[in-house]
């Protein structure tokens, strides 16, 4: 069981997302449980002002760190707790991290506006985490995908352990290509190893198909692997074909 808190100015979008699908299941099966921390909600003024603009000038406003702080202790334990700041100058997301995460009882999640936090707001996250280099409206997009990412991986979110061991990233590498019925379509053919029932040959086809994949589509990640002889090999012959 884990409990996601996020911290927004727009629960209506977390919790829009978080009701349906695999998370949806996950918290009616109270395997996860997801809880909003709006700002707004801890402002001292009548107007519930979270913003104001940047000492030194400057385009746009600035979240205010008042609110925010209070907002994050307003939350029991929250000191003991990962707290992830998601901002695009943060450390890229990885399934690395969504595994470490899933071992928490607890995350905290800051979802940033505007043009981004009054840098004190910072110093109450363990973690800056960012989707890519690229910048969003808000941060409720990238609280979505870790709370996703993470959430699935939560024993009995899923249902079937090895959807999660064959995944890509999983060992390094992208996941290989799936088939289903019908065996062809269009003059396209689900390959014979694949309806041989030969368990032991497809196995060695989908670690092939596997690197090869990940050597057309990110071969970045193999710089990182401790490769088997037989994965060499494997590696070998789909560079090999590459060429030609």
């Amino acid at each position: 069981m884990i409990t996601f808190y996020i911290v927004t100015l727009f629960p209506e979008l977390i919790t829009a997302y978080t009701a349906t699908s695999i998370i949806g299941r996950g918290i009616r099966n109270e395997r996860i449980a997801v809880e909003t921390v709006n700002p707004r909600d801890f402002c001292a003024d009548r107007y519930r002002k979270v913003d104001d603009s940047p000492y030194g000038g400057g385009a746009g406003m600035v979240l205010k760190p008042e609110p925010f702080f209070a907002a994050v202790e307003s939350i029991e334990g929250w000191s003991e707790a990962p707290r992830l700041l998601t901002s695009p100058q943060g450390q890229p997301f990885k399934q690395s991290m969504a595994e470490e995460f899933s071992k928490e009882p607890k995350l905290i999640i800051f979802c940033g506006h505007y043009e981004g936090f009054d840098e004190r707001i910072c110093s109450l996250a363990t973690h800056e985490i960012s989707l890519g280099d690229y910048v969003l409206t808000g941060g409720e997009l990238a609280a979505l995908a870790i709370i996703d990412a993470v959430g699935r991986l939560i024993p009995g979110v899923l249902g079937k352990s090895m959807s999660l061991a064959e995944e890509s990233f999983n060992d390094g590498l992208l996941e290989p290509p799936q088939y289903t019925k019908p065996a062809e379509f269009r003059g396209m053919n689900v390959p014979d190893v694949l309806r041989s029932g030969d368990h032991k040959a497809v196995s060695k086809w989908r670690r092939a198909e596997s690197l090869k994949r990940t050597l057309e589509r990110r071969p970045d990640l193999l710089n990182a692997l401790d490769l088997s002889e037989e994965d060499k090999r494997l590696l070998n012959d789909a560079a090999t074909r590459q060429k030609f």
